[in-house]
């Protein structure tokens, strides 16, 4: 037996493999079309390409030390303290190794939160000890500079010193500003008031980090990945700035500062983003003169890919999330659990958003390699171009006088709403695909518990000195969710669900695809698709249609059946009571006289389903 690897004779029998041998190869499966039809690009313009050859410059992207697991950051916001203070502990008893304490009003709360008192954070600790090495995030908006020295009382209550805990505050004025839509001072106030806020925290005796660049105001408003990095860039070097007119040396004001990105179900990206934070960051510190140190990098499951519909498959896009930013070096990851869209989560939402993190950590062992992805091609690539890219934007944000000063201008809400604009179009079109949601639908799930809360809307702005554009948070799924909404509305007020009937033309092999793919599209909406059986006798399938109970029909099947029999089935159908029929596929040559024959609207791939199934709706009413 050989007694070590190159021994083996693997691949020795076969030629050497080249780019050009991948390509003829290609060439033959693409039958003439262009090879660009390979080649996709990302919301920033960043060409990827199909296969990339290996790197072999690359070096290592280290963040946390050799072989240690990022923290399991688990999110603390039910609004009432003691069952917040049980959520804390059940946690902890179950793999959870920090706390994210969330309060009503901060960026990311969505709507919940624990009160933003001094007794609700010492009633959330109740039971807690951070000097045995649980780490505690105060994520407090406004008020957390207050929690600061309320935290401070409660340590000192205990004799515990603040520099012995690992507790970070997310200071955070320019994203609250940013969400918010406005500032009740201007920078130059605010700046002063961020750099008191931090010698403060220092006087008390916390180490830091206490002041936090959140991409997640960007990534959550619909933005690209080049955006939020540059975003987060600029509010650092703002908060930079701040600190140093504080007062505070420059090599210990870098350490005060940590960044929060959101890690979503595009794994390739997600992981690049990470590293390009730490490689661009080491740029800024030794434009500052200072020798680069790893940056905390905490990561948040997107806000923005999770669905109200079909919430299960959130726990495969939590999933996928988590293992980009763990690759990529985060140094926390929270999960938000899968059924956040609908309320506040239940215990056992709780149990698989934190047990998500477990398994890869525990199972996987995610954590035993420091960046796994140095030298693959593909990454590699991507990291350039996106460094690039987000270096770019980051000089615009700077030209323009820095973070605060390109939102007065709108300069960052400009940009990143034109990536949301662009992105729903392309999710009203199916080409972004929300599996659950645009595409595989299901009309009968289950109904997912939550607890009782009210969700609250985003805080206002009061005695605003400054305004402009907010950057509100979306979710990509609500254009259709919306019209699932509808659905639920009719089934609650007639008994059923708008329907229509998939008037199958010829045989199975004929009409399938065609089938499958109305009645994804039209089950999107909500509206239930019946089959019919097939064939091609106008009598029998009108008999169907009245059989099935639909308002709506839809022509299926292939292109060479319709020549001869879909003009005579939509007259049957127009001629029965359909109140609007479709044709499944492009008409070509036959629009004409299809329209003429009865059929309203053509539906195929790129069409925008948005549109498409609104207008169905209120063919309805």
């Amino acid at each position: 037996m050989p007694s070590h690897i190159d021994d083996l004779p693997l691949a020795r029998e076969f030629p050497p493999a080249t780019r050009d041998d991948w390509k003829k190869l290609v060439d033959g499966v693409l039958k003439g079309a262009p090879f660009e039809k390979l080649v996709s690009h990302s919301y920033d313009g960043l060409r990827i390409e199909p296969v990339y050859p290996r790197s072999t410059t690359a070096q290592v992207t280290g963040g946390r030390a050799a072989a240690t697991p990022w923290r399991i950051m688990q999110r603390i916001d039910h609004p009432d303290t003691a069952a917040a203070n049980a959520q804390a502990l059940e946690d902890l008893e179950n793999g959870a190794t920090a706390l994210a304490l969330v309060f009503a009003g901060a960026p990311g709360a969505h709507g919940f939160g624990l009160p933003p008192t001094a007794a609700a954070l010492a009633g959330v600790l109740d039971g807690i000890h951070p000097e045995a090495g649980i780490g505690v995030e105060i994520q407090a908006g406004a008020h957390t500079p207050d929690m600061a020295a309320h935290l401070a009382k409660i340590l000192a209550d205990r004799s515990i010193p603040p520099a012995s805990v690992d507790v970070r505050f997310a200071i955070d004025p320019i994203g609250i500003a940013a969400v918010g839509g406005g500032s009740a001072a201007a920078w130059p106030d605010l700046a002063k008031a961020l750099g008191h806020a931090a010698t403060d925290c220092m006087r008390l005796g916390f180490t830091g980090p206490l002041a936090m660049a959140d991409g997640r105001i960007i990534h959550d408003a619909g933005g690209s990945e080049a955006q939020e990095l540059a975003y987060v860039l600029a509010t650092a070097v703002a908060t930079l700035r701040a600190f140093e007119a504080a007062g505070i040396d420059l090599d210990q004001a870098r350490r005060l500062i940590y960044v929060r990105l959101s890690a979503d179900a595009d794994q390739f990206l997600t992981l690049t983003k990470f590293r390009v934070l730490r490689q661009l960051w080491w740029r800024v510190e030794e434009s500052c003169g200072l020798a680069p140190q790893p940056l905390c990098i905490a990561a948040d499951s997107a806000w923005r890919m999770l669905t109200a519909r079909d919430p299960y498959v959130n726990l495969l896009r939590a999933t996928i999330a988590t293992f980009a930013a763990g690759l990529g070096g985060a140094n926390s990851v929270t999960v938000l659990p899968h059924s956040l869209a609908l309320g506040l989560p239940d215990p056992f939402a709780r149990r698989l958003a934190r047990n998500t993190q477990l398994v890869l950590l525990e199972e996987s062992n995610l954590d035993k390699v420091t960046d796994p992805a140095a030298g693959a091609g593909g990454i590699e690539s991507l990291t350039t171009d996106l460094a690039r890219a987000a270096w770019s934007l980051f000089q615009q944000i700077e030209a323009a006088g820095g973070a605060f000063a390109a939102l007065e201008q709108n300069l960052i809400q400009e940009q990143v709403g034109a990536v949301r604009d662009a992105r729903a179009k392309n999710i009203a079109r199916r080409k972004d695909v929300l599996t659950g949601v645009s595409e595989f639908p299901n009309l009968h799930e289950l109904s997912v518990a939550v607890l009782e809360a009210t969700r609250a809307g985003l805080p206002a702005v009061k005695n605003a000195a400054v305004s402009f554009t907010a950057l509100a948070p979306i979710r990509l799924a609500a254009a259709f969710e919306g019209l699932r909404d509808r659905s639920d509305a009719m089934l609650a007020a007639r008994g059923a669900r708008p329907k229509i009937f998939l008037a199958n033309l010829g045989s199975h092999a004929d009409f399938t695809a065609r089938a499958t793919f109305a009645k994804s599209l039209f089950e999107a909406g909500g509206i239930e698709a019946i089959d019919g059986d097939g064939g091609s006798d106008p009598a029998a399938i009108v008999a169907q249609f009245k059989d099935s109970g639909a308002a709506l029909a839809c022509l299926c099947s292939s292109d060479k059946v319709y020549p001869g029999a879909a003009a005579a089935i939509a007259q049957a159908l127009r001629s029965s009571g359909a109140k609007r029929i479709y044709l499944a596929g492009r008409p070509g040559d036959l629009e004409a006289s299809l329209r003429a024959a009865g059929v309203d609207e053509f539906v195929h791939v790129g069409i925008d389903a948005v549109v498409t199934l609104a207008a169905a709706y209120d063919g309805l009413q």
